[in-house]
């Protein structure tokens, strides 16, 4: 298995750290191939290379910052995330963590190095073994905080 991870010079927190070590320690068979762009709207064609290129699935980073137009931002790059993934019938697993989610600094470190963690082992499991994702079927599962749990 090959997975791309695509972050950018725009986050304040490098998530894709915190994804490759878990995949490292976890997966230590499953090849990593990494890519750098400035910001969230650069995401897309990254992200579509490397599956071209043959990753089996890829992680997309970003840092969305607070304002109005970074709100528009990201809601653009996501819908070329989407397109991507509709035009290479791969995943790309967007783990956006938006800047006004946190209390404080510490608390949106935690939630970004969470999701990020929590994600990885979704893109892995999502290839290698998908009957996990479905046994945690409508259980309440959460990327960056606790998960909620199921209801009924």
């Amino acid at each position: 298995m090959k997975i791309g991870l695509v972050d950018t010079t725009f986050a304040r927190i490098d998530m894709a750290s915190f994804a490759k070590k878990e995949i490292q320690d976890n997966w230590p068979s499953v090849k990593i191939v990494e890519a750098t762009v400035p910001g969230v709207k650069d995401l897309p064609v990254e992200c579509k290379g490397l599956l071209e290129g043959g990753c089996d699935i890829v992680m997309a980073f970003g840092m969305p910052g607070k304002g109005p137009i970074d709100k528009q931002c990201a809601h653009e790059a996501s819908t070329g995330i989407i397109q991507a993934q509709l035009m290479t019938n791969k995943h790309i697993i967007e783990v956006f963590v938006h800047e006004d989610e946190g209390r404080n600094d510490r608390d949106l470190y935690d939630i970004a190095k969470n999701r990020a963690i929590k994600h990885a082992r979704n893109a892995v499991e999502l290839i290698l073994k998908p009957e996990n994702l479905k046994k945690r079927a409508a259980t309440g599962a959460r990327q960056g905080r606790d998960d909620v749990g199921r209801i009924g």
